[in-house]
């Protein structure tokens, strides 16, 4: 760990990084499914699902950035290699055979809304440990998480209805 002037001990540095580094492992992959709908996607709403799936994508990414540059910033070594990515996502796999619209949707409403839990999860704990910094960042992506699943879901036939 790098040696910092921020008001955090050692101790919890560490922790945060961890948990920042879980979420980075998260993120990575989300990213990934993003563009794995993207580059896939058919049907008869090809265009527009392509689009909203860069769209989210990008958004993301920037999530992606923001996760690591807390985490080097906190001492750490922001790890976005794809081994560490696969080994340590907590994000349903995506379905290979993926090629309908609904099928991508499906899949990424998934992986989002199991994001942005773990995000919320996270903001729990950055606040036990007394780093409202962090917890904002964390509050940030799951606001992000939660606005890109809800265009995500806005695409499909569910009404509170069928809830």
């Amino acid at each position: 760990m790098y040696p910092s002037r921020i008001d955090l001990s050692v101790d919890i540095r560490r922790e945060l990084i961890e948990l920042l580094q879980a979420r980075l492992s998260d993120s990575l992959d989300l990213e990934a499914q993003t563009k794995q709908a993207h580059w896939n996607v058919r049907g008869t709403d090809f265009f527009q699902l392509h689009e909203l799936f860069d769209r989210v994508h990008d958004s993301v990414e920037e999530l992606v950035d923001l996760l690591a540059e807390r985490l080097t910033t906190l001492g750490g070594i922001a790890d976005g290699r794809i081994q560490t990515t696969g080994s340590s996502s907590k994000l349903p796999v995506y379905p290979i055979a993926a090629y309908e619209g609904s099928t991508h949707i499906s899949a990424l409403a998934d992986a989002l809304g199991v994001f942005a839990a773990l995000a919320r999860s996270a903001i729990d704990r950055s606040t036990k440990l007394e780093d409202a910094v962090t917890a904002d960042l964390f509050t940030e992506v799951a606001r992000t998480t939660d606005k890109q699943l809800w265009l995500v879901e806005a695409h499909t036939a569910r009404t509170a209805r069928d809830v």
